[in-house]
C-alpha cells in the first residue's frame, strides 16, 4: 500500500470513527428520552443535505452529507412562556418556542421534554456526555491493554558487521575495522534476547541496562531463534559515545562542545513492537488522560491564546495544545501512512495510535459538553440542576413549586456561544494550516 493511499485511508477511518462516536452520543440522548415518553421525530448523523433516511414508527433515522456532528430532535426542549410573561412577537425566543412545540398534538403535550422530572432530564442530557466518556475509556483501554503501546523490544532488527571508526555516525565498514562483538558472537537479525549475563530481558531498556552492567567482560547471552534457545558468548568493546539527555538532545559542556563518555558497544539494534500495559495499571493511565482533557477544557482560553501565538510565529506550537479537526485529520493520515509499504512501523503501532486518537477525541467531546452553556449538553444539564435546586429551596421554605426553568431566556446567550465556537473552530483551522504539529 502506498503512503498516499494509507494517508487517505487514515482520514477515512477517522471520519468513520467520528461518525460512530456521534451516533452513539445521540443514542445516549435518544434511548432514555424515548423510554421516558418524549416524542423524538428525527435522529440524524451529520448536517446539511439528506443522503439517506428511513422512518421507523414516529422517528426518522438518517445520514446527512457533512459528518461534523449530528442531532436527535427532542420535542419540547424549549418550554412555553410562563403565565404572565409575553415574548416579543417574531423574536428568537418566540420562534424557538413555537418550533419546539409545533409537532406536538393537543393530546401529546405531556410528551414534551420540559415536562420531565429533573432526574429524567439529567439522565437524557447526560446520556450523550457519559457515552463519550465510556467510549473514550474503552478505546484507550483497548489500545493499552490489547494492542499495546509502540516500544522497542528485545528482538534484534539490526546487527552491525563491524565497529566503525565513528559509532554514533554509523559509518560504513572498512577492511581496517574489527568485526562487531555481535557479529563475532553469531547474533542475527530476528534473534530475541531472553537473558544477558543471567539478567532476564523482555524490553530493549533491560537489554541496554544488562550490557552496561556487564561492561567489556564476556557475557553469556540466551537468544530465541526459530523457536529454539541458543546460548552465545558476547564480549563488548569500549567505544566513545555522545551523551544525550532524556529528550534525545545532545548534552554539551561549558565550551559548547558535545559531551562524550566511554561505554560498552555490542553492535545491535532493537525491533519496534507492541508492549501491553498490565491491567492493574490501565485505570491510572486512563484516569490521567481524563484529567488532562478536563484541564485542557478548563484552561481553554489560555490554550487558544497559545495556539494563536504559535500561528503568528510568536512561540512554538505545543504538541499537547488545542487542535482542530483539520489537525486531527492530518495526524490520522500520518499515523496510518507511517512506514506504509516499508514495514518500518508495525501495524500494531499504527492501530494503537489510531485507537488512542479516537479515544482522546471522545474524551474531548465528553469534557467539552460539560461546559454549562447552551447550546452544549452541559447547558441543559445546568438548567435541570438549577430547576431541581429551586424546587428544593421552595419546598424547604414552604413556598409553591416554581415549576420548570425557562431555558428559552438563555437562547440569546446560546447564540453568542455558538458564534464563538465557530470563530474558535476557524482560528484553530488557521493555526493547523500555518503552524501544523
Amino acid at each position: 500500500m502506498s503512503q498516499t493511499v494509507a494517508y487517505v485511508l487514515g482520514i477515512v477511518v477517522l471520519i468513520i470513527g467520528i461518525g460512530l462516536s456521534v451516533a452513539l452520543h445521540e443514542l445516549g440522548h435518544m434511548i432514555p428520552a424515548k423510554r421516558f415518553g418524549v416524542k423524538v421525530p428525527e435522529y440524524f448523523i451529520g448536517f446539511g443535505p439528506r443522503l439517506w433516511s428511513v422512518k421507523r414508527g414516529e422517528t426518522e433515522y438518517g445520514v446527512k452529507a457533512i459528518w461534523l456532528g449530528g442531532y436527535v430532535k427532542l420535542l419540547g426542549m424549549v418550554p412555553p412562556a410562563k403565565p404572565g410573561r409575553v415574548d416579543k412577537p417574531d423574536s428568537m425566543v418566540a420562534d424557538a418556542r413555537a418550533e419546539s412545540l409545533a409537532e406536538l398534538g393537543p393530546d401529546e403535550q405531556h410528551r414534551a421534554f420540559y415536562r420531565l422530572s429533573v432526574p429524567k432530564k439529567l439522565v437524557v442530557m447526560a446520556g450523550g456526555i457519559l457515552t463519550n466518556l465510556a467510549l473514550g475509556i474503552i478505546l484507550l483501554a483497548l489500545a493499552l491493554g490489547v494492542v499495546g503501546q509502540s516500544a522497542y523490544t528485545s528482538t534484534l532488527a539490526s546487527v552491525a558487521a563491524c565497529v566503525p571508526a565513528d559509532v554514533d555516525a554509523a559509518s560504513a565498514c572498512t577492511d581496517a575495522d574489527a568485526p562487531s562483538p555481535a557479529a563475532a558472537a553469531g547474533l542475527r537479525v530476528g534473534d530475541e534476547i531472553r537473558s544477558w549475563n543471567g539478567t532476564p530481558t523482555t524490553t530493549w531498556a533491560q537489554v541496554q541496562g544488562a550490557i552496561r552492567a556487564s561492561g567489556t567482560a564476556p557475557a553469556s547471552v540466551v537468544v530465541e531463534r526459530d523457536g529454539q534457545e541458543l546460548t552465545l558468548t558476547v564480549t563488548a568493546v569500549e567505544v566513545t559515545r555522545t551523551v544525550y539527555d532524556a529528550d534525545g538532545g545532545v548534552v554539551t559542556g561549558a565550551d559548547g562542545a558535545p559531551l562524550t563518555e566511554q561505554r560498552p558497544y555490542v553492535g545491535i539494534g532493537p525491533a519496534l513492537g507492541a508492549q501491553r500495559t498490565p491491567p492493574s495499571q490501565i485505570p491510572a493511565v486512563v484516569g490521567t488522560a481524563v484529567g488532562q482533557t478536563l484541564r485542557a477544557i478548563v484552561t481553554l482560553p489560555v490554550g487558544l491564546y497559545h495556539s494563536v501565538a504559535a500561528g503568528l510565529g510568536v512561540e512554538k506550537r505545543n504538541p499537547e495544545g488545542l487542535v482542530s479537526l483539520v489537525g486531527v485529520g492530518r495526524i490520522a493520515g500520518e499515523v496510518s501512512s507511517a512506514g506504509a509499504g516499508s514495514g518500518t512501523v508495525p501495524f500494531s503501532a499504527r492501530l494503537f495510535s489510531m485507537l488512542s486518537l479516537l479515544g482522546s477525541l471522545n474524551l474531548a467531546l465528553f469534557a467539552f459538553n460539560l461546559i454549562p452553556l447552551l447550546p452544549l449538553d452541559g447547558g441543559h444539564v445546568a438548567g435541570a440542576l438549577w430547576e431541581g435546586a429551586r424546587r428544593r429551596i421552595a419546598r424547604r421554605r414552604g413556598r409553591p413549586d416554581p415549576g420548570y426553568v425557562d431555558t428559552a431566556r438563555m437562547l440569546p446567550v446560546g447564540q453568542v456561544v455558538f458564534v464563538l465556537l465557530i470563530i474558535m473552530t476557524l482560528v484553530l483551522v488557521w493555526v493547523d494550516v500555518v503552524a501544523p504539529l
